[in-house]
């Protein structure tokens, strides 16, 4: 009799489980980020001359700015979207149909003494309106690696930031390409110079936690919810 008892509380665990399940977000992938640092490359050592000294990497002619694997770049953040929506529908239509009382032997027919005639109205409408807005700004600077240096010069950056303030943590991550052409004198280029950006912003900690809703509740805003 005990293992009959225990059924319906197994067959609870496995309900509860199967709603957490669904509800739960998908993980987050960070296989693409996995190679943030470049490769190291081996190379052969040129041999030093009288003056010049090969570990010293003295470019007395060359271009500060990046543009090779393993060189930093800074990243401006300056990303700002606004978007709105607005859709409005008014419809309205009226129909009026009268047919007279049809004549027989002379005679208009008439029912409980008056003329029997129809009559039809019909009058329909429909108002409709919508309003949508949205508005997001990201400021700030980040640091990335160059990844790669594609065939046609443009860089292959990737790089983040970890800021652990309090009881929580602030994660920034950005991945795209650069064209050395955008990179100003100071060895930066702003957000919106890099194409294929890929820019993360997330946190965790008690205040993400906090902000967040729990699985039963995120089931029941999901969309297998039939109500």
């Amino acid at each position: 009799m005990a293992s009959f008892r225990v059924l319906p509380r197994i067959a609870l665990a496995l309900a509860i489980a199967t709603l957490a399940g669904c509800a739960m977000p998908a993980p987050r992938d960070d296989h693409k980020w996995a190679a943030t640092m470049p490769v190291e490359q081996t190379a052969t050592r040129p041999s030093d001359g009288a003056i010049y000294q090969a570990d010293q990497g003295m470019e007395l002619f060359n271009d500060a700015r990046a543009h090779r694997v393993g060189d930093i770049l800074t990243i401006s953040l300056v990303e700002s979207t606004q978007a709105s929506k607005k859709a409005s529908t008014n419809t309205s239509k009226k129909d009026t149909t009268n047919i007279g009382a049809p004549t027989i032997l002379g005679h208009t027919l008439k029912v409980g003494g008056k003329v029997a005639t129809i009559g039809t109205t019909g009058d329909r409408s429909f108002d409709g309106a919508g309003d949508s807005s949205q508005s997001n700004q990201l400021n700030g600077s980040i640091t990335v690696t160059v990844a790669q240096r594609l065939s046609n010069g443009n860089l292959l950056v990737r790089g983040e930031k970890m800021l652990t303030i309090n009881q929580g943590q602030e994660l920034i991550r950005i991945s795209g390409i650069v064209r050395p052409q955008d990179i100003l004198q100071d060895n930066s280029v702003p957000s919106t110079r890099v194409a294929d950006a890929q820019i993360g912003y997330t946190g965790k900690g008690s205040l993400a936690d906090a902000n967040t809703q729990g699985w039963l509740s995120r089931f029941f805003n999901s969309k297998w919810m039939p109500y």
